[in-house]
């Protein structure tokens, strides 16, 4: 079986590396839905901007929860899709396919323009930050469909699972319904994927630096939160559904190996969500049988299953560089932006991912963080919080980060698109030592409202 599952996964993520294809770019960008008054986000309202959006720019309603609101849509024409992630108050726009970043840019600047109007109309606003201002006001309530229904109830599932693994779990199981992130995929080809894994790991570090922009009260210590949340909950139960891979990828069997070390916790039957206790691949797929439970429209269920090869599509991870079935890679360590400057996200990566091998030198070389005994994966963590290690010479950390952002210009250069102005502000941040997150608590304790910060990281 073990041969069966390996050849499956490989036909699942290697083999669409190995296509030929031109060079596209996918952008998701999720954005918190505040309500200016301090009162909870009521669902009604956002379903009612939602509907008023998909009249207006002509697209289809896709998706429906289980009282028949809408969820999801999308526009035949360009692919993009407008849906609701895990909540009413966490609005998501996708972009189909793209050739240049400006394609996007103008797109979301048209969807989010006409959506703020709207908003406004009830003293709303959807705002570019990495978790909701109003985290915890809002009723943080899940959809209900079966998806997300199902995803709510397995994060809520941690009490019964802490003494089964050296973890420790927060007690924010609802951080799916205020965190936002802001997600690029970009194709890979076979020759260049363990590269990109493990280059683009080393960066990880500095993008917390850069990108830092979810802010929690109940995390003081944390410029980026959601990186955190994710761990530190079910989904971390296996470490190896998230965050970076913690050691070099020596090759493309030993990325098989590790995928068939990540764990599966949900499957479909009888279009039926079902969520157990995670499994390996290799020990799911080595069971007669498998427990677990599902919503009868009414209570939750037991049940006990046989797993089926099908069920791998159903392995869901949350790895910064997250190998998808299309081919790519999907960058999802950055929180959402503001919204002026949504699209630094995709640029910087697009520009890099042109100079993979000079970025590769870069930071094989680099002895400004690496050079005092913590690897990658501790380094994230550690910058992603508000006191830096004393060790940290901000000077050399702000000539290292211009340096790799002169790299990403040239690789947008090298597009001939003109993209590179979109990397202005972060030239900005790196310049002023700062971030989005930073530059928010700066502003509060100079006295500067939350609600200023709203507003400002809400204009296009």
């Amino acid at each position: 079986m073990k041969k069966e599952v390996r050849q499956a996964i490989y036909d699942k993520y290697i083999a669409p590396t190995k296509k030929e294809r031109p060079d596209y770019i996918g952008v998701e960008i999720e954005m918190p839905v505040v309500n200016l008054s301090g009162q909870p986000v009521d669902e009604a309202v956002s379903i009612k901007t939602a509907e008023s959006f998909i009249k207006n720019f002509g697209f289809i309603e896709s998706g429906k929860d289980s009282n028949g609101n809408i969820t999801s849509a999308k526009h035949e024409g360009t692919g993009d899709i407008l849906s609701f992630d895990c909540c009413y108050s966490n609005l998501e726009l996708s972009f189909g396919k793209a050739v240049d970043l400006f394609e996007i840019k103008k797109r979301f600047e048209d969807y989010c323009r006409f959506l703020n109007a709207e908003f406004a109309k009830e003293g709303y606003t959807l705002t570019g930050m990495g978790v909701n201002p109003n985290a915890d006001i809002n009723h943080n309530q899940p959809i209900q469909n079966e998806r997300y229904r199902m995803l709510y109830h397995y994060l809520h599932s941690y009490p019964k699972h802490k003494n089964e693994v050296a973890m420790r779990f927060h007690e924010r199981p609802d951080f799916g319904t205020f965190t936002s992130a802001s997600q690029v995929q970009l194709d890979v080809r076979y020759d260049e994927l363990t590269d990109v894994v493990n280059v683009f790991g080393l960066l990880e570090p500095y993008k917390a630096l850069l990108f830092a922009n979810s802010y929690l009260p109940d995390y003081p210590d944390f410029l980026c939160v959601r990186n955190m949340l994710w761990e530190h909950s079910m989904q971390g139960y296996n470490p190896h559904n998230v965050g970076m891979f913690g050691k070099k990828v020596s090759g493309i069997d030993e990325l098989i190996d590790y995928i068939g070390t990540q764990s599966v916790y949900c499957t479909m039957r009888d279009g039926r969500y079902i969520d157990f206790t995670p499994l390996t691949l290799d020990e799911f797929f080595s069971r007669d049988s498998v427990e677990g439970e599902y919503f009868d429209s009414e209570k939750y269920q037991k049940i006990t299953f046989v797993p089926e090869i099908s069920d791998l599509e159903y392995l869901r991870t949350f790895k910064f560089e997250d190998l998808t079935f299309r081919g790519t890679i999907e960058y999802r360590s950055s929180c959402c932006q503001p919204l002026s400057e949504a699209l630094t996200v995709a640029a910087f990566h697009t520009g890099l991912k042109e100079k993979l091998y000079e970025l590769k030198e870069i930071l094989e070389k680099d002895d400004v963080i690496y050079s005092h005994g913590f690897n990658a994966l501790e380094l994230q963590k550690l910058l992603s919080k508000q006191k830096l290690p004393e060790y940290i010479d901000t000077k050399a950390v702000e000539k290292q980060l211009t340096k790799i952002l002169d790299l990403a210009a040239d690789g947008l250069k090298k597009r001939g698109f003109g993209e590179e102005v979109l990397l202005s502000p972060l030239y900005e941040r790196v310049h002023e030592h700062t971030n989005p997150a930073k530059a928010m608590l700066d502003g509060i304790k100079r006295g500067v409202p939350l609600k200023s910060f709203i507003e400002q990281y809400a204009a296009v």
